[in-house]
């Protein structure tokens, strides 16, 4: 089964997360959209995404290929549906294109811009649908979707023991991966399940609420306080206080400090004693910024932290306020609060009027921090930041006011 995942207008929503990747590479539960699909059919995906990305994620065109939207997660009903369909057939969710069953010469035709023959459209009505369609679902939804892939990841396996000196309840909702380090703590899985990756190393003291998710290799801090729902990507590391928090992966909140109903891309770092509030003093409705209309639009919720792209950094003592963004590769620091938004690329804080964060350098502190993980910045990898500085130099004001 080749499966394809096309990114929509959604894609424009979850900026800056979706500069660097597709959709479908993102990171809600315990696997990204792609390897939940790939999981759930034993398929093959890959992606229909931005110019500027196709060189790092490249579409595999077969003879039979189900186009799906990459905001939609694998659930059973849905799945059925995909099953079903045959040539030439679609699923619309509210006039929404959510799958459709292309041949090889539909498809070419597709992404030529050329007429394909017309497809033959089915409302799926009620049917219940896990979709993606603004920042704050990849914490909002990430409990449901941490219950989904814990049973597809577990079915028919068994799990290594939790250690006896560990204080564990809930233990048949707790599933441990080969080579994974457990020292005295306590693992409460009755409210969630929890899952302990491939390498992960769980240090002394640590207090674990669920639903929760640690991606291969990941570490929790001595004394790390985790609550449900949140989920560490492969290789993160995390101590103090964290309550439903999704890190994509190869980020580090290594010290003490408060993170809360947030997003933190891959290859980030908060210093000691970042916080971040996620709750306003006056208990309203959080703002965020949304890039599709450069403006602060209401979430309808009451929690909402930090969403930050890759490859930022905070200095020690940063403060983040409700509802903040933080673009790609920002090197964060300084007393007080910072801005709500922040550009990509975006050097200083809020004693401080903010620098541009010049490209070679970013590349050039990239290929360091990469290189402690034993990864590269590919070749791609640099022509990507390079295109997300070009476009977003729009929203870095204080480069018109310098050359004015």
């Amino acid at each position: 089964m080749n499966i394809i995942l096309f990114d929509d207008d959604t894609r424009e929503k979850l900026l800056p997360l979706t500069y660097t990747k597709p959709v479908g590479s993102l990171r809600l539960g315990i696997m990204t959209i792609q390897e939940k699909w790939e999981k759930y059919f034993s398929a093959n995906v890959s992606f229909i995404t931005q110019d500027y990305l196709s060189e790092k994620y490249p579409i595999n065109i077969q003879d039979t290929n189900y186009v799906v939207n990459a905001s939609v997660l694998p659930t059973f009903h849905i799945c059925k549906l995909i099953e079903q369909l045959q040539e030439n057939e679609a699923l619309l969710k509210d006039g929404d294109l959510i799958a459709a069953l292309l041949n090889r010469k539909q498809f070419e035709n597709l992404i030529q811009n050329e007429d394909i023959n017309e497809l033959e459209g089915f409302e799926i009505g009620d049917t219940p649908l896990l979709r993606i369609k603004q920042l704050t679902d990849l914490f909002s939804l990430n409990e449901d979707a941490i219950k989904h892939d814990f049973e597809q990841l577990t079915k028919n396996r068994e799990t290594l023991p939790v250690p006896s000196y560990a204080m564990v309840q809930g233990r048949e909702h707790i599933f441990v991966e080969e080579g994974a380090e457990i020292s005295p703590c306590i693992i409460n899985a009755n409210n969630g399940p929890v899952y302990i990756g491939k390498g992960a190393k769980i240090m002394e003291g640590c207090l674990i609420r669920g639903p929760f998710a640690m991606g291969e290799n990941s570490v929790l801090k001595m004394g790390a306080k985790i609550y449900g729902a949140t989920t560490l990507g492969p290789h993160c590391k995390v101590g103090g206080e964290v309550n439903n928090i999704v890190m994509q992966g190869y980020s580090n909140k290594g010290h003490e400090g408060y993170l809360g109903n947030s997003v933190i891309g891959e290859w980030c770092n908060l210093g000691a004693d970042t916080n971040n509030s996620n709750l306003k003093n006056n208990y309203t409705e959080v703002k965020l910024w949304d890039y599709t209309n450069s403006s602060f639009t209401k979430t309808g919720l009451q929690f909402c932290g930090l969403i930050m792209g890759d490859h930022s950094k905070a200095g020690i003592n940063t403060m983040f306020n409700t509802g903040t963004v933080t673009g790609i590769a920002c090197n964060i620091y300084g007393a007080g609060y910072q801005k709500n938004f922040i550009p990509s690329f975006t050097w200083g804080g809020p004693d401080s009027s903010y620098k541009t964060y010049r490209i070679e350098k970013v590349i050039e502190t990239a290929n360091l921090v990469m290189s402690r993980r034993g990864q590269a910045l590919s070749e791609d990898d640099k022509n990507i930041l390079k295109h997300i500085f070009d476009i977003t130099t729009e929203y870095r004001g204080w480069e018109r006011q310098r050359s004015a």
